[in-house]
């Protein structure tokens, strides 16, 4: 399908519009990556839906979001006879939205739910479905990933009468009586510092035996009114700090149909995100269930965090896409000074450096999505792989997002700093990316964490280069990506070993660049002839890892025709990748 659309006669046909072209189609690099990641089967069962949801996420999706971000929802205190009602208003559109994303594509269930006596398809079936959605919708994805992650905290840690009890909700597509999931852990003194979390849990005899009763106060609850939250607290005979927490589950509505007791205080007026909920909220003794074991609260939430931050991840991947995409549709179909946008060299170079963090944000987590699958089937190199990669995803594609985000504005001019064009809002979502489930320097550090106390550096160190030894690379290409490799990798171990907290987002980012780089090779191997991703895996090594003089204005080698060749989706060959490798090798 063409992404030229028609303009109306009574509109300017200089300024392009994107309304109504595929997200799938027009993205011929998306099908070719599902094919080669999920096989052509699979691939082939999916098309269709992933045809439908392109097409909606540049259609009615996306003006539902516009309308959702324009209507943010309303906290209701009490009727108009005082009577305590605590109800939040969502705009129908945002309604609509939501049915999509529980009901029809079940962003929410795919990996909790058998269908048909079948498994849950692979965990990248539901991340390629939402690196799509999110292209129209980004506030929405925050509780469908914590629903998502709840489910699956609960699923691992619960004890089996509460799985038994909310399971079959929670991993529903009944739209009517699904239960949404949310996690409630930020409080005002605490933020980051998870030790100093204040609220209590009271472990309290009632008629009908002991209950915990949860009190204090959580200071930013994304999707407030939520059927369930996973909330941490600290049992009233805990030991300060993080091991004296425990990780508890809060029903908004108790068994007899009452409404807990817990009150929404105000809901948050954003900068984006702004279609969903956010909330302050008091605990005035509401019933919760304690899960696993007091002490192992922050433990087992943070496999949750690690999930949420995972699905940031893949956030960040589709505002860069849309952002890429509509950057591109302008280029190739505006016209200044007599040419195509598209045409001219420096608009080609900007446009560039918004594809490559795009591409390695969407790489990244691809691979990802398929270590998990075999992490969560017992292997311990996946699950290690998995550990380190989801921290280092989180931290450098969610911060990319907000400079891809912005560039692709400045692209459309100051057409797109106005509201009824979709780059502002994605500028103000993207920004939420990199705050959400730890600041950067909180992920950096947790870089770190992963690659010396959890011990997951060495086994991703080597299982990449076992992916490079397996390739085929051309020699030239193995031995830079091999040497850059190593290189990152002593830099984080470095890093780690001596505490050096000031250098770890320096070298958690080598490592990101490095990684991906790898990644996007392999695949570029396996796609020949095209190997357009060979080639922006050598432009991730030589304008992000190597040394450059900044005052060497001429390049060693001329990239104008690579360049040409990405941004206008052509074919590249073996010989133009191979251009690209800095003079003298391996550095």
């Amino acid at each position: 399908m063409s992404d030229i659309t028609a303009q109306p006669a009574h509109g300017s046909s200089n300024i392009p519009d994107s309304r109504g072209i595929n997200f799938f189609t027009s993205d011929p690099d998306f099908e070719r990556l599902l094919k080669l990641h999920l096989g052509e089967a699979l691939f082939h069962e999916l098309e269709g839906q992933l045809v439908s949801l392109g097409q909606r996420a540049s259609d009615e999706l996306d003006i539902w979001a516009a309308s959702a971000d324009r209507n943010p929802p309303q906290l209701r205190h009490r009727t108009r006879r005082g009577e305590a009602l605590q109800s939040i208003d969502k705009h129908p559109d945002y309604v609509a939205l939501e049915r999509v994303a529980y009901a029809e594509l079940g962003l929410a269930a795919l990996s909790h739910e058998t269908r048909d006596g079948k498994q849950s398809p692979p965990p990248l079936v539901k991340y390629a479905l939402t690196f799509l959605f999110v292209q129209a919708e980004f506030g929405l994805c925050c509780p469908v990933s914590m629903t998502d992650s709840l489910t699956r905290t609960l699923r691992k840690f619960g004890a089996p009468e509460l799985v038994a009890r909310f399971l079959p909700r929670l991993a529903s597509r009944d739209f009517d009586t699904l239960f949404q999931g949310a996690m409630f852990m930020t409080e005002q003194a605490a933020g980051s510092d998870v030790a100093r979390i204040a609220t209590r849990a009271s472990l309290e005899t009632e008629a009908d035996g002991q209950t915990w009763r949860l009190y204090g106060d959580k200071w930013f609850c994304s999707n407030a009114d939520a059927d369930l939250a996973m909330v941490l607290a600290r049992p009233d005979t805990a030991p300060p700090g993080i091991n004296g927490l425990g990780l508890f589950l809060l029903p908004k509505t108790l068994p007899d149909g009452s409404r807990n007791s817990y009150r929404i205080v105000r809901l948050k007026d954003k900068l984006g995100s702004r279609s969903m909920a956010s909330g302050e909220i008091v605990l005035e003794g509401a019933v919760a269930y304690l899960i696993g074991e007091v002490g192992r609260g922050f433990h087992q939430m943070a496999d949750m965090i690690n999930m949420s931050r995972l699905s940031n991840g893949v956030r960040a991947a589709g505002l860069m896409r849309r952002a890429l995409t509509e950057a591109l549709h302008i280029a190739r179909n505006r016209e200044a000074f007599g040419r195509k946008l598209i045409d001219m060299p420096l608009m080609q170079r900007q446009l560039l450096k918004m594809m490559l963090p795009a591409e390695q944000a969407r790489s990244m987590f691809m691979r990802i999505a398929l270590l998990l699958q075999q992490a969560d089937a017992g292997d311990r190199q996946a699950a290690k792989c998995v550990r380190i990669l989801t921290p280092l995803i989180k931290f450098r594609a969610c911060r990319d997002a907000r400079r891809v985000t912005g560039d692709a504005m400045e692209v459309r001019g100051g057409t797109g700093y106005i509201e009824e064009w979709s780059d502002a809002r994605l500028v103000r979502d993207a920004h939420l990316g990199s705050i959400w489930e730890g600041t950067s320097n909180i992920v950096a550090l947790d870089i770190a964490r992963a690659a010396k106390r959890d011990g997951a550096l060495e086994p991703l160190r080597a299982y990449l280069q076992d992916l490079l030894g397996a390739a085929g690379l051309p020699p030239a290409s193995l031995a830079l990506l091999r040497s850059t490799l190593a290189r990152a990798c002593d830099a984080l171990a470095g890093v780690a070993d001596s505490g050096r907290d000031e250098w770890v987002r320096q070298a958690g980012t080598a490592l990101y660049h490095a990684t991906t780089a790898v990644l996007m090779a392999c695949e570029g191997v396996r796609l020949a002839p095209d190997y357009r991703r060979l080639a922006l895996a050598h432009l991730v090594v030589r304008h992000k890892l190597l040394p450059s003089d900044p005052l060497a204005l001429q390049p060693e080698q001329d990239e104008s025709e690579v360049i040409d060749a990405l941004v206008k989706g052509r074919s590249v060959t073996l010989v133009q990748a191979l251009q690209l490798l800095p003079r003298g090798g391996a550095q």
